[in-house]
């Protein structure tokens, strides 16, 4: 279990994050979800111990990420939105390096090296250079050295950023695969992203937690979003006696039902459709 309590981050006079608070347990992929300059990336890199809040705590399984981050940092997995990788290794090279640094036994290195290449179909470019791959597959690379030695707690990132379609189906499904074992965290500000594989959504705004929910739960709405009713009446029945109609016993009802807002308009009415510099949000 991971606990985010009270957070806040000012930058100067700018305030990144506003008391977020949220606790996320295993068994669920949860998204953050919000325009850039929202929060995601900071909240992130506080719950990771690569930044540290104005106020608030973060503790992984019980541990303080502030009072102990080694012991709490042992359980986490992190792709950055920039993947951390060095250029002039190979894929092969720098997973052997990013196992020794994560401490799993020298034994049992060449195993796991070569258990996230498959997972992360890196196997056919492992002994190139990572300054010659493509950015999707150097963000694979990122993926593969976050899911080393089987953190629980999985913090992704913008996990899909410059990857083509065929590739972008094939994260997702690992993502998925991991849901049982792990608290996995995604972080994206594309709708679909979150939509296609999240169970849990959390929207940022501003640096506030403005809603959460899994997206039947934000899009239900309360109740009072626009009626559609489909009508059998009789002919020559026109819009203007539609009306007097509705009460006529002459006239059936088949099928009514209130409009579910989708998930972009959850998205666009919470945050106010604005990103932090004032300017339209569009999504």
């Amino acid at each position: 279990m991971i606990e985010v309590s009270h957070l806040s981050k000012a930058y100067g006079t700018r305030q990144a994050l506003a008391d977020v608070s949220f606790t996320l347990e295993k068994g669920k992929v949860y998204g953050f979800l919000g325009v850039n300059g929202a929060g995601k990336s900071t909240t992130m890199n506080i719950m990771t111990g690569c930044l540290s809040p104005t106020s608030g705590t973060v503790t992984v399984n019980g541990i303080s990420m502030a009072e102990e981050p080694e012991k709490a940092k042992r359980f986490i997995g992190y792709l950055p939105e920039l993947p951390p990788v060095y250029p002039d290794m190979t894929v092969e090279e720098y997973l052997f390096f990013v196992a020794e640094l994560k401490g799993i036994p020298k034994g049992m290195r060449k195993a796991e090296v070569e258990r996230v290449a498959e997972e992360t179909h890196l196997t056919a470019v492992r002994e190139r250079l990572i300054r010659n791959l493509s950015k999707g597959y150097q963000q694979r690379t990122g993926l593969a050295q976050a899911i080393l030695n089987h953190p629980e707690i999985m913090i992704l990132d913008e996990p899909t950023v410059g990857m083509d379609p065929q590739q972008i189906l094939e994260v997702r499904r690992l993502i998925a695969g991991l849901r049982a074992e792990h608290i996995v965290i995604l972080s994206s500000h594309i709708l679909s992203e979150i939509s296609a594989v999240c169970d849990e959504i959390l929207i940022l705004a501003n640096g506030r937690l403005v809603a959460r929910g899994s997206e039947e739960e934000l899009t239900a709405g309360d109740g009072s979003g626009e009626l559609h009713i489909t009508l059998h009446a009789k002919d020559g029945v026109t819009e203007e006696k539609i009306g007097r109609l509705l009460a006529d016993a002459g006239i059936t009802v088949t099928d009514m039902h209130r409009k579910k807002e989708t998930l972009e308009e959850v998205f666009l009415r919470v945050t106010g459709g604005m990103r932090n510099d004032g300017e339209e949000t569009a999504v």
